[in-house]
């Protein structure tokens, strides 16, 4: 979700003094100079049909066209002026009156998610993520992922989506100049594309390369925050409507002696519990929390933050308590102000993604914390699972829709969250349920809690079609487990021939997976906070087959760690919903050694051993680094041209194997069925297809999985299979068994084996089944 800081270009200095209260005129578009950004400078820790109309903005870098000698203040018309051009507030309103009275506004359904008419756009996706790309001298990421040769090779594989991750202007502002991203880009303060990464006409080229190969271009907006750009320096002075985008309260100076001093060097401080409290209790601010996140003694102890005295443009020097959910430089955005000030920003944002760059859909990020509530005395604000973040996010996902677009969620909480949530909002859900699950299986060689999670999903009423199924990405391995450790944390649940609560479920499976995978289990994986583990998939799979350290892992060892590599792949790609994968899983890249990024996890922030540097093409064998400065990391199957060339490869398997999801359709499929299994390390799901069968009925399919490194004989059952059909493996179309009496058959799977099989019906049985 969220990540750390890297370095902007700074804003230019002064060029020539200018009067007080001349006015400023139009700043002239400056093309990004192509400069080499260095490790110590990093930007971007990384997070469909075209659209039309599109509606440019504005372009060019952030800098001023004058200068000013005086203090950057709410006393210098020209400085407000300054940071009124930059705001994404303002940007809002502009596009907002391009678009209104519009007829495209009104040719699309919105009312309700669509997970089906989302997967039919692009079913397959790559998540890039811009500092670890490796790219050709000089060439920037997006000018990267526009290359033909590129979609080519992504067209060859079954890849028919690209999400980007966040590329717009990021950070903040301290005076005149702009400070770097604190979180991998999801600290937004500007509607443009960061000249670090390419252009706005960049971003529109690749739409058209994509479409021209069948697929579509992903973008993100952030619906809960922004950084401390213009909008929120604008706040901090009383600008106008600014404060309104923000939950910020104005503490006044009789309460100063309550509020912490604020350090030389910094605008805000966080402040501690007895603080939090003692705020509340005089009714200022609605006080803790349901929980902090990214809790850090000492640096971040609740969620909100106290600025320093700030020079207002009516001459008032102020000091607000802000609201974070992430990092101090991320403001929370206040959906129900009467300004409405943060929602026409966050559409604003949305809409200039798809009117203006073309793309076809928007990740929403950290969309369920939009909603706070003070709750009884003595309880947390109600801040999860509220009505306004539902409501909210069906105003952001109605409005992409009505535009011809469709929106996921990444939203890490219980799935009754995730299922009421998109009953309104994203026509798509992250899969947190299964993800940290699925790895268990194969850390454990047992499904058991796979399959609990699995029948969970389906029983609160989250289908696998409104999930988009992930493999790596550049977060680390979430083992949170929100529904069992919260809201079901003392509801019992049987495992391992006992029963258990949901709290102490959650202790286990972290348990299980920290000793398996970190450690002296394997010194390359570490754990993040108390969020997961920094690994990439790779790396796990090797921890899994016992390789302490990455130098252990010979050319030798490569062939299973692509074998149970693959077996995750089918697990996520033969399931109905979006299969998405990363460059880290298409090159098989492992960890970075600590010592290479000592300086990016010195904070606590492990997750940067998994985002080595990687080369999709092979455009430039002897890098070292990325251009942002990033470690190459160790890949163990080559560039994907390569790769292409060898039929047992990764890439060219995974060929095959979603050469089958999209010759069946699975991915608007429906499960109907986790059955229990004869063999712990077995799984089956058991799905129906849009595809009718001979006998006119829609086609039974069942994915069969062994999360082990030793070939199993096992018997697959499940009363949803019809009786007498004829099993079929779909890779040969080889008839191998038939359905039995006891709706049975049996089967054997090799090591880290996946089978995709049909089943055809005998025609009396289909007879009996339409009667």
């Amino acid at each position: 979700m969220e990540d750390e800081p890297v370095e902007t270009a700074s804003i230019a200095e002064p060029e020539a003094p200018v009067e007080p209260e001349a006015p400023v005129e139009p700043e002239t578009p400056v093309e990004p100079e192509a400069t080499e950004i260095t490790y110590d400078e990093q930007l971007y820790p990384a997070r469909p049909r075209r659209l039309r109309p599109r509606a440019n903005l504005r372009s060019g870098t952030l800098r001023r066209s004058f200068a000013d000698p005086r203090a950057a203040n709410g006393q210098n018309p020209a400085y407000i002026e300054w940071l009124v051009r930059q705001s994404m507030l303002k940007d809002a309103d502009v596009l907002s009156r391009q678009l209104s009275g519009s007829p495209s506004m009104w040719r699309h359904p919105y009312a309700r998610p669509d997970a089906r008419r989302a997967v039919s756009i692009s079913d397959v996706w790559f998540t890039a993520y811009p500092i670890s790309l490796i790219t050709r001298p000089n060439e920037s990421f997006l000018t990267s992922l526009a290359d033909p040769e590129l979609w080519t090779v992504f067209e060859q594989i079954g890849i028919n989506g690209l999400h980007t991750g966040p590329v717009k202007r990021a950070g903040g502002i301290r005076g005149w100049q702009q400070t770097p991203s604190g979180d991998g880009h999801f600290d937004r303060i500007g509607t443009q594309i960061d000249p670090a990464f390419g252009d706005e006409e960049t971003f529109r080229r690749l739409t058209d390369v994509a479409e021209e190969h069948g697929g579509s271009v992903i973008d993100d907006i952030v619906p809960g925050h922004t950084g401390k750009g213009a909008d929120f320096r604008l706040a901090e002075m009383a600008y106008k409507d600014y404060p309104g985008i923000y939950h910020m309260v104005e503490i006044p100076p009789e309460e100063w002696h309550l509020l912490p001093d604020v350090p030389e060097g910094r605008d805000s401080v966080n402040l501690d519990p007895a603080t939090e409290a003692s705020l509340a209790d005089r009714g200022y601010i609605i006080g803790e929390l349901q929980r902090v996140i990214f809790y850090s003694p000492g640096v971040k102890e609740t969620n909100w933050s106290v600025t320093a005295p700030v020079l207002g443009v009516d001459g008032v020097t102020r000091r607000w308590v802000y609201l974070h959910y992430f990092k101090e430089g991320q403001p929370s955005v206040n959906w129900l102000d009467p300004t409405f000030s943060g929602m026409r920003l966050v559409i604003g944002d949305a809409l200039h993604s798809l009117g203006d760059l073309g793309t076809s859909a928007l990740r929403l990020d950290a969309n369920g914390f939009l909603g706070v509530e003070k709750s009884v005395e003595g309880m947390p604000a109600w801040s999860e699972g509220h009505p306004l973040s539902h409501a909210a996010n069906h105003v952001i996902a109605g409005m992409v829709r009505k535009v011809g677009g469709f929106t996921f969620q990444e939203l890490n909480l219980t799935v009754e969250d995730i299922r009421d949530t998109g009953a309104v909002g994203a026509d798509l859900s992250y899969d947190f349920i299964n993800r940290p699950a699925y790895h268990h299986a194969l850390a454990t060689g047992d499904t058991e809690f796979l399959r609990l999670t699995l029948r969970t999903s389906l029983e609160t009423g989250v289908e696998p079609v409104s999930l988009v199924h992930g493999m790596q990405n550049h977060d680390e391995l979430t083992y949170e487990l929100v529904h069992w450790a919260t809201l079901h944390k003392d509801d019992l649940y049987p495992f391992r021939y006992q029963e258990v609560t949901g709290g102490e479920l959650a202790e286990i499976i972290r348990g299980d997976l920290t000793a398996a995978l970190t450690g002296d289990a394997a010194d390359y994986n570490l754990v993040f906070t108390t969020n997961g583990i920094a690994c990439t998939t790779a790396s796990l799979i090797a921890a899994t087959q016992g390789h302490t350290t990455l130098d252990s892992i010979t050319a030798e060892d490569v062939p299973a760690i692509r074998d149970a590599h693959l077996l995750l792949a089918a697990f996520n790609a033969w399931q109905p919903g979006v299969f998405a994968l990363s460059g880290w899983d298409l090159l098989g890249a492992l960890t970075l050694p600590r010592d290479e990024v000592a300086d990016l996890i010195a904070d606590g922030d492990t997750r940067w051993v998994e985002r080595g540097a990687h080369d999709l093409l092979g455009v430039a064998p002897d890098a070292e680094r990325s251009a942002s400065g990033m470690p190459r990391a160790r890949s163990l199957y080559g560039i994907l041209p390569d790769q292409l060339r060898d039929p047992e490869s990764f890439a060219s398997r995974l060929r095959r194997l979603l050469e089958l999801r999209s010759r069946y359709g699975i991915a608007s499929g429906r499960q109907i069925d986790v059955p229990d299994v004869a063999h712990p390390g077995m799984l089956v799901l058991v799905h129906e297809l849009d595809e009718l069968d001979d006998q006119g009925l829609p086609t039974v399919q069942l994915t069969v999985l062994n999360m082990t490194g030793a070939e199993v004989d096992g018997t697959v059952r499940s009363e949803a299979l019809p009786l007498g059909a004829t099993v079929i493996d779909a890779d040969d179309d080889s008839e191998f068994a038939t359905v039995d009496n006891l709706a049975s058959f049996p089967l054997r799977i090799g090591p880290y084996g996946a089978r995709f099989l049909v089943l055809r019906r005998a025609p009396e049985e289909a007879e009996a089944a339409r009667g």
